[in-house]
């Protein structure tokens, strides 16, 4: 294969991801869903759920978004040094996003800052975004694909705290901002946290916090044990499906953690809706591809 026929091939592929995501959301959601739904008790928030899975079966069967706000597209790049198409990347992912918009279709949420101008494609300066974490000596790459919904992950909050507060005053930031903005971003949520040394460290952990599975754990014994702790409490306040009250408020807590200075404690949230649309290929040299995170996927070259 040439590598103008391989930018193709990879291209068509990320695209029709890209579409399938937007209306099939990842088996763990489908399935913490549904268990979710099971261990409620009340009317409104059983109907609730068995509206969502209403709503997933149409997405399916109309072969629409499962919501109609698709987000910006955000990708995560684990890219090995030897990746044949590493230079092509960043360019075949706009492109790929421009042919989703209109296969899928994508609402149209790319406008131009200051100009105020929607490009119509989901594409601009800086969208789709792309952040990379490079791999030595490998010839693998994954994509993370994420949709930040306007309601959900888009208005994630980041701060630094003085040490003095320490992971009690992490405590008190991440349910402060359930409790102020976590009702418009349609519960049942996916809760990432990030821990670091400034506000962008922790704004970039929290993003990969949501790429993480639900119900896999920090592999630090007291970062786990911190998001049970804190799943916990946000269920307590009640929130529920959609914000109309119940046992669950949260898929669960995940938080990604680096080091910090000691003078500082970065703090972030981003939560994922109940639409959770997210997705993970891993991309080999020769183009034949895994994806772990939806077993209804398969691409036809």
């Amino acid at each position: 294969m040439t590598k103008e026929n391989g930018v193709k091939v990879l291209t068509d592929m990320v695209a029709d991801f890209v579409a399938h995501i937007g209306k099939k959301l990842p088996d763990d959601v489908v399935n913490k869903l549904e268990e979710l739904g099971s261990q409620e008790t009340a009317a409104l928030p059983k109907v609730l759920y068995e509206t969502m899975t209403k709503n997933q079966g149409l997405a399916v069967e109309l072969n629409r978004p499962s919501c109609q706000d698709t987000g910006v597209l955000q990708f995560w790049l684990k890219c090995g040094t030897n990746f044949p198409y590493i230079n092509e990347l960043e360019g075949l992912l706009k492109e790929a996003v421009v042919q989703a918009t209109f296969a899928a279709p994508l609402r149209h949420n790319s406008v131009e800052t200051f100009d105020e101008y929607n490009t119509k494609k989901n594409v601009g300066k800086g969208t789709p975004t792309v952040w990379w974490d490079i791999v030595p000596n490998s010839d693998k790459c994954e994509i993370y694909a994420y949709m930040a919904g306007g309601g959900c992950t888009l208005p994630g909050k980041a701060m630094v705290l003085m040490p003095g507060a320490g992971y009690e005053g992490v405590t008190d930031f991440v349910l402060d901002q359930m409790t102020t903005y976590g009702l418009n971003a349609c519960p049942p949520l996916l809760v990432g946290v990030g821990v670091g040394t400034s506000v962008e460290t922790a704004a970039l952990n929290s993003k990969k916090a949501l790429m993480r599975p639900i119900g896999s754990h920090n592999d630090n014994a007291n970062a786990a044990k911190m998001e049970k702790l804190l799943e916990d409490g946000i269920n307590a306040i009640g929130l529920g499906p959609q914000g109309m009250g119940g046992k669950y408020s949260v898929m669960g807590v995940n938080i990604e953690n680096t080091a910090r200075h000691p003078s500082t404690i970065g703090v972030a949230v981003n939560v994922g809706c109940w639409s959770h649309r997210r997705g993970h290929l891993v991309v080999n040299p020769d183009l034949t591809v895994t994806c772990d995170t939806h077993s209804t996927w398969k691409f036809n070259a």
